[in-house]
Order: structure tokens, then C-alpha cells, then sequence
């Protein structure tokens, strides 16, 4: 059984013990014939070693973890642009609030598309009150909206402020590298 499986809510952890010989065994990742018991208490584990006489060692190991900013969501699902109009009033509020928005054209047949989107959403989440994030599936929208993007490849990124379009990514590559570029986009526009 996998520690890092076990407590995997555990980001961060240091293990401070009384005996020398445990880092050995934890760097060496020699994790067989041990058991994980959870005690009660902030932070105390309990490791018991099987031996083969039968005998178990106790050792009181304190773990101390670093627990992710729950404030701050890790995802943000991006919204449906349906139609125009719809569009038209999106730009007028950003505008209005003065934040850019950005829309990925993408279609459901698209492969690159759908890898990306979750990784867009994640990108939502860190710049969710400086950017907000929308997409158009080009398949379930007027071709009228598709020709006002100007849209000739998917997944295309596209960033507007000020009710234009300023900046586009065309993401046919590898999506940790379109996500970097959207990035730069973003950065350039704040």
C-alpha cells in the first residue's frame, strides 16, 4: 500500500522522528511490511513495522502538512456563449467594468479542444477577478457569431477588451504550451 496513496490530502509533509535509521528507510522508499494507522490528534500517525518474529515497533511520527488556499477556487467553469447578442452584452459589462474577457472557440469533435478546456478552467481560477473566461462551440452557435470571431482554426484562444478583439492564440500544439501563451496573452492586457 502507497503512503502518498493513503493520505494523499497531504500535499506537504516533513516527518520529524527520534531514530536515525527511518530517513534511510523513507528515502529509500523501503515501504514494505509497514501499516499506516491514522491516531487521533493533530497530526500524529502511527507506523507499525512487521517483523518477522512477529513483534511490532511503535514510533509516534508527527507529519506536518500544507493544506491548499480553499478560499480561492481551483477550477472555474467557463460560460456558453450562445449567440451575438449574447456576445454583445458580455462586451458591454466587461467594458462597463472595464476587465477583458477571453473566449475559446472550440468545437466537440475537436480533440485539442476538449483536452484544453479543463485546463483553460484552471487558468480561469487564477485570474478569476482579473479575466473572465467563456468559450463558443462553433457547431451549436450562428454561423453569424463564427464569422464575427473570424475564426478559421480550433481551439483558437481569443482575448477582447474594450469590445474588440486585441489578442489570439491558434492552440494546435501541445496544450501546456498554448496555456503559456494564453498566459503571455493575459499578462500583456492587464
Amino acid at each position: 500500500m502507497s503512503v502518498i496513496g493513503t493520505y494523499s490530502h497531504f500535499v506537504y509533509g516533513e516527518v520529524y522522528q527520534r531514530d536515525q535509521q527511518w530517513p534511510q528507510q523513507l528515502v529509500s522508499g523501503n515501504w514494505r511490511g509497514y501499516v499506516l494507522s491514522h491516531k487521533s490528534g493533530c497530526g500524529n500517525i502511527w507506523i507499525h513495522s512487521r517483523k518477522r518474529e512477529g513483534k511490532n515497533k511503535r514510533r509516534n511520527l508527527r507529519v506536518e502538512a500544507m493544506w491548499p488556499d480553499l478560499s480561492r477556487p481551483s477550477e472555474i467553469e467557463m460560460e456558453a456563449i450562445d449567440d451575438s447578442e449574447h456576445l454583445d452584452q458580455i462586451l458591454l459589462h466587461a467594458q462597463q467594468i472595464s476587465q477583458p474577457i477571453l473566449i475559446d472557440w472550440m468545437a466537440n469533435w475537436c480533440r485539442k479542444c476538449i483536452y484544453l478546456k479543463p485546463k483553460l478552467e484552471k487558468l480561469a481560477a487564477e485570474y478569476h477577478d482579473k479575466v473572465k473566461f467563456y468559450y463558443v462551440d462553433v457547431n451549436k452557435v450562428p454561423q453569424t457569431l463564427v464569422k464575427r470571431g473570424n475564426i478559421s482554426k480550433m481551439p483558437t484562444i481569443q482575448l477582447w477588451k474594450d469590445g474588440e478583439m486585441k489578442a489570439e492564440v491558434i492552440g494546435g500544439h501541445k496544450a501546456w504550451l498554448v496555456i503559456e501563451e494564453v498566459r503571455e496573452m493575459i499578462q500583456k492586457f492587464l
